[in-house]
């Protein structure tokens, strides 16, 4: 008779009597993860001020752009007649006097944004190029730098505006008074100077942002490449043509289309320079729009602008972003 040897306390052996081989163990099932709810609730806030903030006015917008909405109309909204797209062929019909002063606005706001958008690149990455290298006071200059970026808007355009007025203004004391570079005080924020005006503006604010972005993204160019383009015998325009700048393709991808669509959509910048009505100069499309609303108190043609400027910057969003897609998969 077998007797057992299994130590009184310890575990039996659980062997097969078939094979005499330690039996299998029971697979255990895999527990599901439980699913928490936790990630949803937390973006409820941001759902709610999305939706509050900019899809319900947007919607809103686009069925007043339906609506003849005018100033007999505008206390109830009830009694507006519906009239579809007539607001939209009566602005975009540029045989007319209202059309061709909205093409008007729009060619002088695409002029604006690209140089506005081309010159605070340019500013940018020179100054991200020059303060790369360590040298004493580079701190202090990049503060300095990014002061315009971090002003008000209303606060800097509206010492803009005081710096060039024409006769109290700084500017022109020291081009005139102190400079003699002028014989007689330029007016600057009417006529045609106020086109230039409103841009060096518009740089001055836009080119930190640009400089902090391009800062950021050479930092993460190593400074091997650099060294080994030097070794090669590449001067500094062939480093930054062929190392500094392909690094940086896709920072510029997205900053570009930033700067685009906040300087074309920008409406504090020349609202506050000229204090509500831009000369016709610098009548940009966001002003016009602006007018067209409020000044007239047709609210229907008004929407109908915006409608068709918000699908102008979709259009050209998609377009870009399908260009710069391609290019980088077929490299």
């Amino acid at each position: 008779m077998a007797t057992s040897t299994t130590a009184p306390g310890a575990r039996p052996d659980r062997r097969d009597p078939r094979v005499g081989r330690p039996a299998p163990a029971r697979a255990r099932r895999p527990r599901r993860p439980r699913r928490s709810f936790l990630p949803y609730l937390l973006l409820v806030p941001a759902v709610v001020l999305e939706l509050g903030i900019h899809v319900i006015p947007m919607l809103v917008g686009v069925w007043m752009s339906l609506l003849e909405l005018t100033q007999f109309h505008i206390r109830d909204w009830s009694t507006a007649p519906f009239i579809g797209l007539d607001n939209y062929r009566a602005t975009l019909n540029f045989h007319t006097a209202a059309g061709r002063e909205l093409l008007h606005s729009f060619w002088i706001t695409l002029l604006y944004t690209l140089l506005s958008v081309g010159l605070a690149w340019l500013l940018g990455i020179a100054g991200a190029v020059v303060l790369q290298r360590p040298f004493r006071g580079r701190a202090i200059l990049r503060a300095l730098f990014l002061t315009p970026y971090a002003l008000p808007v209303y606060t800097a355009v509206i010492t803009w505006s005081f710096l060039l007025q024409r006769d109290t203004g700084l500017v022109n004391h020291v081009l005139v008074d102190q400079l003699g570079l002028l014989n007689d005080k330029p007016f600057w924020l009417i006529g045609d100077n106020s086109f230039w005006s409103l841009l060096v503006v518009s740089v001055w604010r836009n080119w930190p942002f640009a400089f902090l972005c391009l800062m950021a993204g050479l930092q993460n160019v190593p400074d091997e490449l650099h060294e080994a383009a030097a070794i090669d015998g590449a001067g500094f325009w062939r480093r930054l043509r062929s190392v500094t700048l392909p690094m940086l393709r896709p920072v510029n991808l997205v900053l570009l289309l930033v700067l685009f669509l906040w300087t074309f959509n920008d409406f504090n910048t020349p609202y506050v320079l000229f204090g509500g009505s831009a000369p016709e100069q610098a009548d940009l499309i966001s002003i016009h729009i602006y007018r067209s609303s409020f000044k007239t108190w047709d609210f229907g043609s008004g929407s109908a602008m915006s409608v068709a400027l918000l699908f102008f910057l979709l259009v050209v969003s998609a377009g870009y972003l399908l260009i710069t897609n391609r290019r980088r998969d077929h490299a």
